[in-house]
C-alpha cells in the first residue's frame, strides 16, 4: 500500500490528480526565502541612515517573499526619493498616508522590525541572500510556465523559446547589476589597454574596414561603438558594409555577423561573390559566366568560402530576436562585430506591433542597439535611411544630420553616423576642385563621439558592387607610398593602385593572382 502513494501519476486529464495525491503533497517544498533575513535588513534600514544606499542597488521591493515586508520597502524607497529621514516613525507615518499600514502588519509589528538586528554591519550579506532567494523563485515561476506551456497541444515551441530567453535574460539584468569601478583598477586596465595598443604598429585599435584613408581617421569600428550608416536608396550601403564585412572577415579572420532585413542570404552571398571575383554583378545574377569566368570565380572565392561570416535573413527581426541571436553567436563564435540592414525594417517587439508611435519605436530600437553593443562589447554597425529633404535640397545635396529619419534619438544614440554621398548619382561630374566624380563615394563622418569629423574618399565599383581604397589615398598628398606589390589599374590608365587585400587573388603574397592574370580573360 505504502509503494502505491509514492508512485503517483496523473490522470488522463491534464491538471487532476488521483485520489493518493494528498499523501505527496504532503511532502511539498516552500518556496525559497529567507524572512528572518528579510526582517533584519528592514530594521537595519530603519536604524541606520546610510544603511539604505549599501543595498539599493542590490534590492528590489519583489526581492522580499512577504507581501508585507514588500510594501514595507517601497515606503523606505519613497523617502529616500523624498531625501527624508528614514527611522520607525516615518516609515510608519509613510505606510499610513498611503493606506497600507495595517497590510504591512501595524505599526507594533513595523517597530518589532527594528529588534531583529543591532546594527547594519552585515547588511550586505544578507540581502545578496535575499536576492538570491528572489532568483530562485522566479527561475521556478519561469520553469513551472515553460511546463505547463510545453504541455498544451497549441503552444508554438519557437514562441515559447523566445519567450523564456526573454524572461531568463529580464531576470538576470534586472538582479544582477554591474558595481562601480575604482580609479586604481580602471586606471591599471587603461594603462595594459595602452601597452596593447603600442604593439600595433598599423595603429589600428578596432575591427579593420579595409578601407586605409578611412581606418586612419577611426582606427577601425571600435568596440562597444554603436555606428550609424545613413544614406539616401541606390547611394551603396548594402555594398559599402558588404566590403567592410569581407576585409575584416577575410583579411583579418574578425567574426562577423549581419542580419537582412531587406535582401535574402543568397543575394548577399551572390553581391560579396561579385565583389570577391571582380566579376559583373549582372552576369552572376542572370549565371551567364563564361568558362574563364568560371576558372576565376572557383579561383577567388576559397577564401571566402572559409570566412567566419554569418547572415541571418530573417524579415521583420525584433530587438528581442536580435539580442537572443548576437548572444549566441558572440559565445559560440566569437563574434566580433554586428551588421545590421537596415534600421527601419526593424520591429521593437516580437509580434511586430508598436505600442507607441512608429518615432518612439525607432528610438527604443536604437537604444536597444546601444545596449547591445556594450553588452557584447561589439561595435554594431546599423544601416539607416534618409528622409526625402535630401533630394528637394539645392546645391550638392549633401546629407545632414537632421535628415536623419524619424527619430532624432538614433542621432543622440549612435557613437558614430557616417552618410554615403556619391555626387555622380545627382548628374555631378565634379566636385569643388574640378575632379571627377565618376566612381567617387565618399564617407562624410558626420558625428564622432571619439575621433575628428572628416570626410573620406573611396572608388565605388558598381559592377562589382563594391567599395575600396581611391587611387589619391597613396602617394603625394595622402602621406602614403604606393607598395611594390601594387599595379596600373586598367580603368583609369596611369594611375598607381595599390595591391589591396579586397582585390588579392594571390597564394602567399605579391600584388598578382597566381594565373598572372588580374580579371582580364587569358589572351
Amino acid at each position: 500500500m505504502e509503494e502505491m502513494k509514492m508512485n503517483v501519476r496523473p490522470t488522463g486529464n491534464r491538471g487532476t490528480w488521483s485520489k493518493k495525491a494528498p499523501a505527496v503533497a504532503e511532502l511539498g517544498k516552500k518556496p525559497p526565502q529567507a524572512l528572518d533575513l528579510e526582517e533584519a535588513v528592514l530594521g537595519a534600514l530603519m536604524l541606520e541612515k546610510d544603511a539604505l544606499t549599501t543595498v539599493i542597488d542590490i534590492l528590489r521591493p519583489n526581492s522580499f517573499y512577504k507581501e508585507a515586508h514588500q510594501r514595507i520597502f517601497k515606503a523606505i524607497l519613497a523617502l529616500f526619493d523624498k531625501s527624508e529621514p528614514i527611522d520607525i516613525l516615518t516609515v510608519t507615518h509613510e505606510l499610513r498616508e498611503n493606506g497600507e499600514l495595517e497590510l504591512a502588519g501595524g505599526a507594533y509589528y513595523v517597530t518589532q522590525l527594528t529588534t531583529r538586528v543591532n546594527s547594519a554591519a552585515n547588511i550586505e550579506y544578507h540581502a545578496r541572500i535575499i536576492t538570491e532567494n528572489s532568483i530562485k523563485r522566479d527561475l521556478i515561476s519561469i520553469s513551472s510556465e515553460v511546463l505547463s506551456s510545453a504541455f498544451e497541444d497549441t503552444t508554438d515551441v519557437f514562441e515559447l523559446l523566445d519567450r523564456t530567453e526573454a524572461k531568463l535574460y529580464e531576470v538576470s539584468e534586472s538582479n544582477i547589476r554591474k558595481n562601480f569601478d575604482d580609479m586604481r583598477s580602471l586606471m591599471h586596465a587603461a594603462i595594459k589597454e595602452l601597452e596593447e595598443k603600442r604593439k600595433q604598429t598599423d595603429g589600428l585599435t578596432g575591427v579593420p574596414s579595409g578601407m586605409t584613408a578611412l581606418d586612419r581617421v577611426t582606427s577601425g569600428w571600435q568596440k562597444s561603438d554603436l555606428i550609424i550608416l545613413a544614406a539616401r536608396p541606390a547611394m551603396g550601403k548594402t555594398a559599402f558594409v558588404l566590403s567592410c564585412l569581407r576585409n575584416a572577415a577575410v583579411d583579418f579572420k574578425k567574426g562577423v555577423a549581419i542580419f537582412s532585413l531587406e535582401m535574402s542570404s543568397l543575394q548577399l552571398v551572390n553581391r560579396l561573390i561579385s565583389s570577391e571575383a571582380e566579376l559583373d554583378s549582372e552576369k552572376i545574377k542572370k549565371g551567364s559566366l563564361e568558362d574563364y569566368e568560371w576558372a576565376q570565380l572557383n579561383h577567388k572565392i576559397s577564401k571566402l568560402t572559409e570566412a567566419p561570416i554569418f547572415i541571418d535573413d530573417t524579415p521583420g527581426l525584433s530587438i528581442r530576436e536580435l539580442r537572443t541571436k548576437c548572444r549566441r553567436l558572440k559565445a559560440q563564435y566569437d563574434i566580433q562585430m554586428v551588421i545590421i540592414d537596415y534600421l527601419q525594417l526593424m520591429s521593437g517587439n516580437a509580434d511586430g506591433k508598436s505600442g507607441g508611435n512608429r518615432e518612439q519605436e525607432i528610438a527604443s530600437i536604437s537604444r536597444a542597439m546601444k545596449m547591445l553593443a556594450k553588452e557584447l562589447n561589439v561595435p554594431v554597425i546599423a544601416l539607416s535611411q534618409l528622409s526625402r529633404a535630401v533630394e528637394t535640397r539645392g546645391g550638392d545635396k549633401r546629407p545632414q544630420l537632421s535628415d536623419l529619419r524619424e527619430s532624432g534619438s538614433i542621432e543622440q544614440d549612435a557613437d558614430m553616423v557616417l552618410f554615403l554621398y556619391r555626387p555622380e548619382y545627382y548628374g555631378i561630374t565634379e566636385d569643388e576642385m574640378g575632379n571627377p566624380t565618376a566612381g567617387v563615394g565618399e564617407v562624410i563622418i558626420a558625428k564622432h563621439r571619439n575621433g575628428s569629423l572628416e570626410n573620406v574618399q573611396l572608388k565605388f565599383i558598381g559592377k562589382y558592387t563594391k567599395f575600396t581604397n581611391l587611387d589619391s589615398d597613396f602617394g603625394g598628398d595622402g602621406g602614403f607610398n604606393a607598395l611594390p606589390n601594387s599595379s596600373f589599374d586598367a580603368e583609369t590608365p596611369g594611375a598607381i593602385r595599390l595591391g589591396s587585400r579586397m582585390n588579392d587573388g594571390t597564394k602567399g603574397g605579391g600584388g598578382f593572382p597566381a594565373s598572372g592574370f588580374d580579371d582580364e580573360p587569358p589572351f
